[in-house]
């Protein structure tokens, strides 16, 4: 996998990562239901951990298109942490997935959490289906902190949070609650928001 540190302090540069491979890279995976490593994945055919190097590596890429606030805590540190919370459903793929990858500059740090209060300074944090009882309190904990909140429990966009994978077939999609992020002060790439099978304006409920 190519590593290419993006900066999103000059729009140029990032308009040209974001017009180049990693754009055409995110669509290849959306078109063909495929990871940067292993060519095409039928799901149906393949065992299941092929979900999770596809979900493992949506979810470093999504930090190629995502700009963070200079002023929360998760900009100040020297490292870009990408958490997960609740029982980790990826297994040893995410650790292989980030392993040596820098993103914004910074090397990426894959952190496992067993409670919200410690994803204040996570860039990403992947929320497993195990916490669903308790998305409201994860989401309530992480309220302005900058935090990009991911998951792939049933209306998890709809109860707050930011991006939801979904299955279409054997491919694995995602849709955006733009309203949860612009309210934790995130700003999501216009490509990144073209990509999605939707993006919704919903305010939360975390219900």
């Amino acid at each position: 996998m190519a590593r290419t540190n993006s900066n999103f302090r000059d729009s140029s540069r990032g308009d040209e990562h974001l017009s180049c491979r990693w754009l055409l890279a995110l669509r290849a995976i959306v078109v063909l239901g495929c990871s940067f490593f292993a060519g095409t994945i039928q799901f149906a055919q393949q065992p299941k951990p092929n979900e999770y190097q596809v979900k493992a590596t949506y979810l470093y890429n999504f930090g190629r298109f995502v700009k963070w606030p200079e002023t929360v805590p998760a900009g100040k540190g020297d490292s870009f942490s990408v958490c997960v919370i609740g029982q980790d459903p990826f297994g040893s793929i995410l650790d292989s997935t980030l392993a040596g990858e820098a993103l914004d500059g910074k090397p990426v740090v894959l952190r496992r959490l067993s409670k919200p209060q410690d994803a204040g300074e996570c860039r990403i944090l992947f929320i497993s289906t195990t916490e669903e009882k308790h998305l409201k309190e994860i989401l309530i904990a992480l309220d302005e902190s900058g935090v990009l909140t991911v998951s792939d429990m049933p209306s998890f966009t709809k109860r707050g949070g930011m991006i939801q994978f979904i299955l279409e077939g054997d491919r694995v999609r995602f849709e955006i609650n733009l309203a949860s992020a612009e309210n934790a002060k995130l700003v999501l790439s216009s490509e990144l928001l073209k990509v999605a099978t939707s993006v919704k304006r919903n305010g939360r409920s975390g219900d």
